[in-house]
């Protein structure tokens, strides 16, 4: 399976899978501390009743359940004797009616060592895991992961379709799922995250940090660990083209992940596979897929198509683009309309597409994302509303696992334009079943955070858990 990759670099590989060998896990004190003033975020007295096993009995109480309770699922999983303190409080982060920044978490500060046990030399790890291998607490002055969450979700200026969720299964339904959430971030607090500046490929203070030893650029050939600044850079916006390449997570995708990536594939003028960004809501892609003359239309298809444009994507396959009304309205058009399939073309620049959001039960058409780019071709194959030259098939690639290179190792997450505080420290978001540590946390997540389900682990226990 390691064929493609230099020997020298299978050596060095192996030789930090052994410098980072640890034992068994065995559970670790993950201890939340609340800084929240009175009546605030942990401390809201309002009056709520037990959901999804919470039993809290206040919004505040409920709150540090889900803290506690996530919490409690990474401790099980971390092999230490230092104590993580993670500093939690609820404030306002950025929001509208349509969007919100819902949470964050992340490292308080990052350390590397001179010399040292069961660790590189000179080499930037996050402050938990910096403690664990230093087997004390580095600066018993501050917290090792701070999380901040915003307790307006839900509200008329914030996002105020959804809301939280504070049970600890998976019934959340359209609300956002606070265990997922915390999740998800407190794993890039644990050091889940590229620490090196992704936008120039600088290393802090000129050291690699662990991150660096693992991601492989395909086209060049190469570990970021081993790349020019330049380079790195121009790495971190290779769509697709970088991978992970740690022994636990190689081993994992096989379990984790289902074969079949999805991709887009023309007949025509504009013939060829093109990237896609797949949808939360609808049939998933599947094998041999949906066929069908591609039909660009001019209207948004927020509302009923006019009469000759229903006629001409009947038992076809629509190209709209983004914006107007929600994904789901727009496949829910089309759908009306009789369309077999749909995609969404990007209406600003950008590469890979990522993921379509949303959630209809009643929707029975595969619906994918293109990017801008890739939609302003497919549009050239004919007059808009009307069948068009090109066939397209909206389907799998059955040799690869989903979210992989041809041989399995995980893709890691790194769009151009380059995309600050996501690229370079998630997986792609190709990957089926969707995975905790995907861009965006998808709707249908089993809250796992190991295998045989979920990659995240496995990964922490790469760089050293």
């Amino acid at each position: 399976m390691h064929a493609d990759v230099p020997k020298g670099v299978l050596r060095r590989l192996a030789a930090i899978a052994s410098c980072l060998l640890s034992l068994a896990a065995s559970a670790a004190d993950v201890v939340i501390v609340n800084v929240d003033p009175p009546g605030i975020g942990f401390n809201d007295e309002t009056a709520t009743s037990p959901v999804g096993g919470n039993l809290g009995t206040t919004l505040g109480e409920q709150r540090l359940n889900a803290f506690q309770y996530a919490a409690s699922r990474w401790a099980a999983q971390l092999d230490s004797t230092v104590p993580i303190r993670i500093q939690a409080s609820w404030e306002r982060l950025d929001c509208s009616t349509g969007t919100a920044v819902v949470g964050t978490a992340g490292p308080s500060t990052s350390w590397s060592f001179a010399t040292g046990s069961g660790l590189l030399t000179d080499t930037w790890y996050v402050d938990a895991l910096a403690d664990k291998l230093a087997g004390f607490q580095i600066d018993p002055t501050r917290p090792e992961i701070i999380a901040v969450f915003n307790p307006d979700l839900g509200g008329a200026d914030c996002l105020s379709d959804s809301g939280w969720y504070y049970g600890f299964d998976t019934g959340h339904g359209s609300k956002v799922n606070l265990v997922a959430v915390l999740l998800h971030e407190l794993a890039h607090g644990l050091g889940f995250q590229n620490l090196t500046d992704g936008r120039t490929g600088a290393r802090v203070a000129g050291r690699p940090s662990i991150w660096d030893h693992f991601l492989y650029d395909l086209d060049r050939e190469a570990l970021w660990v081993d790349m020019s600044d330049a380079e790195r850079a121009a790495s971190a916006t290779n769509p697709r083209r970088v991978v992970w390449v740690g022994p636990n997570v190689l081993d994992g995708t096989g379990v984790a992940l289902r074969r079949g990536t999805p991709r887009l594939t023309a007949k025509g003028a504009v013939r060829g596979e093109y990237q896609v960004g797949t949808a939360t809501f609808g049939p998933r892609l599947r094998w041999p897929g949906v066929s069908g003359f591609l039909i660009p239309i001019r209207a948004s298809g927020c509302t009923a198509l006019s009469q000759g444009t229903a006629f001409a994507v009947r038992g076809n396959v629509a190209l709209v683009d983004r914006g107007g009304c929600s994904f789901v309205q727009k496949a829910k058009t089309l759908q009306e309309a009789g369309a077999q399939g749909l995609v969404i073309a990007d209406t600003v620049g950008g590469s890979p597409p990522v993921a379509l959001g949303g959630a209809d039960d009643t929707l029975r058409i595969p619906t994918v994302r293109v990017s801008l780019e890739d939609g302003a071709k497919l549009k050239r194959t004919g007059r808009m509303g009307r069948i068009s030259g090109t066939v397209v098939t909206l389907s799998v690639d059955r040799a690869r696992l989903a979210g992989t290179d041809g041989v399995g190792r995980a893709l890691v997450y790194t769009p151009t334009p380059f995309s600050a505080g996501s690229s370079v420290s998630h997986f792609d978001g190709l990957m089926y079943p969707n995975q905790l540590m995907e861009p965006t946390v998808a709707t249908d997540l089993p809250n796992e955070i190991e295998l045989p389900s979920d990659l995240t682990t496995a990964l922490l226990r790469d760089i050293g858990w």
